[in-house]
Order: structure tokens, then sequence, then C-alpha cells
């Protein structure tokens, strides 16, 4: 059975369906120590990998009327660029991306040369539930770490439990989500990985 607090409870209806998918298989049991954890090796050393909502500048070089000062990645993963309209990008890094625009270009430049640049990210969208001041979805900045998520949620209830803090993430190999546990106090002296450790869209925080 699924474990909740009532204001988690209530929190689950507003939940995006993704996110409400993932929450409904939140259970106390087994877990990893998030200084245990580690990223699958597909997603070690991808970097910032290009999102929906982003806001991008595409550059090529020698080529100032083909720049695109700034173009939003639509709902649908793509941009649209000069000669080439609709480009995917969502699930990019920019340095792919670029090889990318290059290769479509080449029938039309010569020698073509492109940098991709995230002028302007979109926004994480975290959901922190539990035992904490205002529960729900949370905006945060990239390269936020469960500490911001916790200040956002107005910080701990008087019944919380510091040390059983948990993110919930999605495995791309497993229906059944990682379970990733923090202890605030070790995270706020900034010791191990859960000080460093940065949540990604999709992912929940669960304290109890």
């Amino acid at each position: 059975m699924c474990r909740s607090t009532s204001a988690s409870r209530s929190l689950l209806r507003v939940l995006p369906a993704a996110l409400l998918a993932l929450a409904a298989c939140y259970t106390p049991g087994r877990f990893i120590w998030v200084d245990d954890y580690r990223e699958p090796p597909s997603l070690q050393d991808e970097g910032y990998v290009i999102r929906k909502g982003d806001k991008l500048f595409i550059k090529v070089w020698n080529q100032r009327e083909l720049d695109t000062p700034e173009t939003l990645v639509r709902e649908d993963g793509r941009i649209t660029l000069s000669l080439l309209n609709d480009v995917d990008a969502a699930g990019m890094t920019p340095p792919t991306l670029a090889r990318r625009i290059e290769e479509l270009l080449k029938p039309m430049v010569s020698n073509p040369s492109v940098t991709v640049y995230v002028r302007e990210p979109k926004q994480l969208e975290v959901a922190v539930l539990g035992e904490v001041k205002s529960p729900g979805m949370k905006g945060l900045e990239p390269g936020s770490g469960v500490l911001h998520a916790l200040a956002q949620a107005g910080g701990f209830t008087d019944y919380a439990q510091p040390d059983g803090i948990y993110v919930l993430r999605r495995q791309p190999d497993s229906p059944v989500p990682m379970r990733i546990r923090f202890d605030y106090e070790a995270a706020s002296r900034t010791e191990g990985k859960g000080a460093s450790f940065q949540l990604r869209t999709g992912d929940i925080v669960v304290v109890e």
C-alpha cells in the first residue's frame, strides 16, 4: 500500500499525471543512500540536456544572417531556424544539436560551423511531499538540490525526520523509481554527495 501523509494525499490530486504515477509508487523500505548513488552510464558525462521551454541562441559562424538570437524549444521538442524550418532539439546536448544543425546546413552553406548556447533554461519542475510546511509543485533553477527544494517548501513541519528525506527518481530501464535517501544535517554541512546532488524535472522529494 502506498504511504502518504494527509497533506500529501491531498496534493496527489493536483500533481501532473506523470508525477502522480511516480508518487503512487512510493513505499517505505528499500532505498539507496545518496553517497552510494551512481548515475546511469548514459547520463554521467552528457552535460546539460536541452528541454522543452528552454530558450536557445544559435550562432552560425561567418553567416550572421543565419544566426538565431533567441528561439524557444516548443512543446513538440522542436525549434524553428532560418533555411531549416523545424529542427528537433529537446533531449540533445548543445554540442549534439550544433552538429545536427551543421549537417542540415551542409547542402546550403560551405563548411558550416555552429554553436548552440542555452540562453535561458526552463525552471525545473519538482514535487515536494510529506512533512513540509508548503507541499506542492516547485519551480527551481537548474542545478538546484534537495536543500533548495526544502526551502521552497517552507522547511520541515514539527513531525519531520531530518534523516528521512528521499528523492524518487525515474530509472530508464525500470518502471520502479529509484529511492535515494538523504541526511539533512550532512547535506547542510556540505558533507558527502548530498550537498552536490542535483535535482531533475520529474523528481519527487518526500520528507517522512
